[in-house]
């Protein structure tokens, strides 16, 4: 007991430890996994049996019963008297019931080349619904990365904040013992109550953020979940690998199966079929009474000539395939277009990461001068806050541009459809 015990602690644990952290791939998942477009997907599998079972029913014997009770103004007669017989004509009401059994017995190939269709058309339904949700990833991607901006925006200002605190005892002391103004401390304090107010405005943009993701993603997120900072290898290949790519040559194999369809459509079909019946007359139409009959045979049907109407629908599915054609050429089109703007994208936030490298040096240099003057009265703590909110600021453009260029790679990967 004490083992099993252990053991539900351990997983508890570790459970909320996994609660904790957020990962961009936990949430391509999630996406895939919890959007309701993506029960679509089985629906449309269980529609198509459910299809497939009709059309299968085609092959089996069809059982069908009739009834009928008549009466008419005149009935056939013969005006000729022939000496030692007497035919009576039928009577006007006539009662008949007939059951009648039909098996299909060849029928071109048009019932298999029906379920190769329905097949074909579920794996077009489906690659849509998998080209749908891929389209989410670039909404995941923004959010995501958004919340880590926020995250390490966060760290940034409790360095600043850490950095004014300890900046605030010394200068308190330099006023407790005359060498600064008492109005020194002052100035720091109401700067820290400002950052009291930053990490205010960054949560709740960070719970808005979460909220959105956790929407989206159908999971929900701890408000003090850690997104974790992806690893994106630099791998700019063009090579495009998306899901659209896969749906349009799925759209011509559905043509395809169509035009096989159409091609059977007018095949010659052989049927066996047996009737019985029972009424009055049966089938000796001279006989005015109850009767029990039956028939058996078979019989062919064949559309020799359908005024060239399957030509016409195999032409109209070319020219369907030929539009596809050109929506491909389109999404082709367009997506080198958006590398290629990521890529300039990708190349510029490099630049400006270089610069921001540079800038955080020469502002440390003249933070530590400013510190240093502040302590020996030579500038006022406004001028020491100044500098602070330069580095600062300096530091929140070099953590900016690398959230950034981190989004831009992963962009980038998924508009090629890595």
């Amino acid at each position: 007991m004490k083992k099993i015990t252990t053991l539900i602690i351990l997983f508890v644990s570790l459970t909320v430890f996994s609660q904790e952290k957020l990962s961009l791939k936990d949430c391509y998942t999630l996406v895939n996994n919890n959007y309701p477009l993506a029960k679509q997907y089985n629906l449309l599998t269980k529609q198509n049996d459910l299809d497939l079972d009709v059309i299968k029913t085609k092959k089996l014997p069809q059982l069908d019963f009739s009834a009928q009770a008549t009466y008419q103004s005149d009935v056939t007669s013969i005006p000729i008297f022939i000496p030692g017989s007497t035919i009576e004509p039928p009577n006007k009401d006539q009662y008949k019931t007939a059951a009648s059994i039909n098996q299909l017995i060849y029928d071109g190939g048009f019932i298999d080349a029906s379920m190769e269709a329905k097949s074909a058309l579920l794996k077009t339904q489906q690659k849509q619904v998998e080209v749908n949700l891929y389209q989410l990833k670039e909404q995941v991607n923004q959010l995501y990365f958004s919340i880590l901006l926020l995250q390490e925006k966060r760290a940034l200002l409790v360095a600043k904040k850490k950095q004014l605190e300890a900046t605030l005892k010394e200068v308190k002391a330099g006023v407790k013992f005359g060498m600064l103004l008492p109005s020194s401390d002052s100035v720091l304090e109401a700067e820290l109550l400002k950052i009291e107010q930053q990490f205010t405005e960054l949560d709740f943009n960070k719970i808005s953020l979460i909220e959105t993701l956790s929407k989206l993603i159908g999971h929900d997120i701890s408000m003090k979940i850690i997104v974790e900072n992806p690893e994106i290898i630099s791998n700019l290949e063009t090579e495009i690998k998306r899901p659209e790519l896969e749906l349009f040559e799925l759209q011509k194999n559905n043509i395809e199966a169509s035009e096989q369809l159409i091609a059977k459509k007018n095949s010659p079909k052989l049927i066996g079929f047996a009737t019985g019946g029972y009424g009055n007359p049966g089938l000796n139409a001279l006989d005015n009474s109850f009767q029990t009959y039956y028939m058996a045979g078979l019989k062919i049907n064949w559309t020799i000539f359908d005024w060239n109407a399957s030509k016409k629908e195999r032409k109209s599915l070319q020219v369907n395939k030929e539009i596809i054609d050109s929506q491909q050429a389109v999404f082709m089109l367009n997506t080198k277009i958006e590398l290629n703007q990521q890529q300039t994208e990708i190349n510029k936030i490099s630049n400006f990461i270089e610069s921001d490298k540079t800038i955080i040096e020469l502002r440390k240099q003249v933070l530590n001068a400013a510190n240093s003057q502040l302590k020996n009265g030579v500038i006022t703590s406004s001028s020491y806050i100044t500098e602070l909110t330069n580095l600062f600021e300096a530091e929140n453009n070099l953590s900016s541009h690398k959230i950034q260029l981190l989004l831009a790679k992963t962009n980038y990967k998924t508009i090629k459809g890595n």
